[in-house]
Parts: structure tokens; C-alpha cells; sequence
């Protein structure tokens, strides 16, 4: 008899190994509800466009995770667990998609030529796009394997191969955005409290470089603990699971927050190109004819 099958052995170690600890949870599903909340309000301050909407969508799917994992605190069952386990692993990777968006749109902004293909934004775009969705399915799939007796070992083999994915795709898109970064013809939008075109850039790409990293070491934790197994060390380490999953997406969001993007994404901008003077950014109705920005010939 599996202990799955087992009447006597407590429902919570079953799923967890451990007892999973209480007031933990609680806090994280607070914490992430004003974090989602502060976006929200941040969002509707700065007018940001609608793609940027995932930030706190993210947050509150965290929250939520947390609920069934309070839930599962006094009263584990399989749909809790289950629901808890999709909540907790695959929403953090919605964060990813975010700051592929912001450097799409950079390039695609900034119409400049690239050299290669692969930095053509209408690539960048789907390619990361589809790689993330891609690893967003494989995850969400081997989730719900897990929960299974006979289909443990598929998935935690699924949910490796889409972690594997997403940690290549990471490591490609942290070169993309550090050589935009770099090259001078890539601008954003100046919002009201950037100094400079430079502050602003640095800002966006700050924001993007920096939770790129954080996921990408929230992502080599989870292939350790999916690689060690169920029961295994890392997995029967709730303690691990809190600083290297709770806390590390915490501190992206504080990213988010402080460098907040939206600020440089408002509703009705784009870029326009001058043939002397590089790259300027107007505010204007998305309908308007075009506009020519140069030293010569002021609007």
C-alpha cells in the first residue's frame, strides 16, 4: 500500500512530506495582495498601457496560491494541493513575458535596423513570447502530473524540461537586452520624473536585467528541487521553498515597483524618427499623422 493509500498517515505529509508550517502563507498572501494592489494604483497613476496589467495580475495569482496553501495548512486534499502547486509554480513566470514585451517594444519603438534577424523586434516579440508560453504549459502540465501516484515520475520529467527551456530562453533574452541597452539607437519614453532619455533607458533596463536574474536563479532553484524529487531533500525543505520562491519573487516585485516601468509604457506614445538627430519621443493620440522631430524643423 502507497502512502497516498495509506488512512493513517496525515494528508499533509502525503502531499508535503512535512507539516507544512502556519502564519507563513498568511503573510505572503498579504504581502502579495499590496504588492498587486500598489501596481494596480500605479498603473491607473501612470495611464501605462494594458500588456503591463500582468504585473499585478501576477501578484494577485500569487496571493491566490497562497490561499490554498493556507487552506492545505489545516485541511490538505488533493484539489487544494493541486490548485496550490499551479498557483505557486507557473504565475512567476507570467513576469518573464512582461519584460520581453518592454524590450519589444523598445525595438519596435525606436524603429532602428538591426543587423541581424534576431533582433528584429516582430522576432524578439514571438520568439521569447511563444518560448515562455511554451514553458508556461510544460510546467502548468507537470504540475498537475505530480499529483498523481503513477504519473510522479512523468511529471516531474515534464516540469524539468520546461524549467531547462525557460533557463536557455533567460539566458538569450539577458543578451538581447543588454546589447539594447548599450546601443544608443534603442530609447524610451521620458516620463515627468526622468531627467534624461539615459535615465530613463536605465531605468526600464534595470527593471527587466535585474528580475530577469531573479527569476532565472528562482528557476535553477526549482530544477534542483524537481531534479532531487519527491521526498527528496530540497522538496521536504519548506524553509527553502520560502526564501528561494516566496522571497526571490517578492524582491522582483519590489523591482517592479521602485523602477516601475508603466511610468515609460503610457497609453498613446511611440517613437518617432529623425534623420539627423536619431531618436525623440512624442505623447499623442495613437490616430495622429505622423511627426518629424529635428533641430532643423521644430514642431
Amino acid at each position: 500500500m502507497s502512502d497516498f493509500d495509506n488512512p493513517d498517515i496525515d494528508d499533509r505529509l502525503k502531499y508535503f512530506t512535512y507539516k507544512p508550517v502556519n502564519v507563513a502563507p498568511e503573510i505572503s498572501l498579504a504581502v502579495y495582495f499590496i504588492v498587486g494592489s500598489i501596481l494596480v494604483w500605479q498603473m491607473v497613476r501612470h495611464r501605462s498601457q494594458r500588456w503591463v496589467a500582468i504585473l499585478p495580475g501576477t501578484a494577485f495569482s500569487e496571493a491566490l496560491g497562497y490561499v490554498f496553501r493556507t487552506v492545505c495548512v489545516y485541511n490538505t486534499t488533493f484539489g487544494m494541493y493541486v490548485a496550490m502547486m499551479l498557483f505557486l509554480l507557473v504565475p512567476p513566470n507570467a513576469l518573464a513575458l512582461v519584460n520581453y514585451k518592454a524590450v519589444g517594444k523598445i525595438m519596435r519603438d525606436s524603429r532602428a535596423q538591426p543587423r541581424w534577424f534576431w533582433l528584429k523586434p516582430g522576432f524578439v516579440n514571438w520568439f521569447y513570447f511563444g518560448s515562455d508560453v511554451f514553458s508556461i504549459c510544460m510546467q502548468g502540465a507537470g504540475g498537475g502530473m505530480l499529483t498523481g501516484t503513477n504519473t510522479r515520475d512523468a511529471g516531474r520529467a515534464v516540469v524539468l524540461v520546461g524549467l531547462i527551456v525557460q533557463l536557455f530562453f533567460f539566458a538569450c533574452y539577458l543578451a538581447t537586452a543588454f546589447y539594447v541597452w548599450w546601443r544608443p539607437e534603442y530609447t524610451v519614453h521620458v516620463s515627468p520624473s526622468d531627467v534624461s532619455h539615459a535615465s530613463a533607458k536605465r531605468r526600464v533596463m534595470l527593471a527587466v536585467t535585474l528580475t530577469t536574474g531573479i527569476l532565472y536563479l528562482r528557476s535553477i532553484y526549482r530544477i534542483a528541487e524537481f531534479a532531487d524529487g519527491y521526498g527528496g531533500k530540497i522538496y521536504s525543505s519548506e524553509w527553502a521553498f520560502y526564501v528561494f520562491d516566496t522571497i526571490l519573487i517578492f524582491i522582483a516585485f519590489i523591482v517592479y515597483i521602485v523602477f516601475f516601468i508603466g511610468r515609460n509604457f503610457p497609453r498613446g506614445t511611440e517613437v518617432t524618427r529623425a534623420p539627423s538627430v536619431g531618436y525623440e519621443l512624442q505623447q499623442r493620440p495613437v490616430d495622429s499623422s505622423q511627426l518629424l522631430v529635428s533641430k532643423d524643423h521644430p514642431v
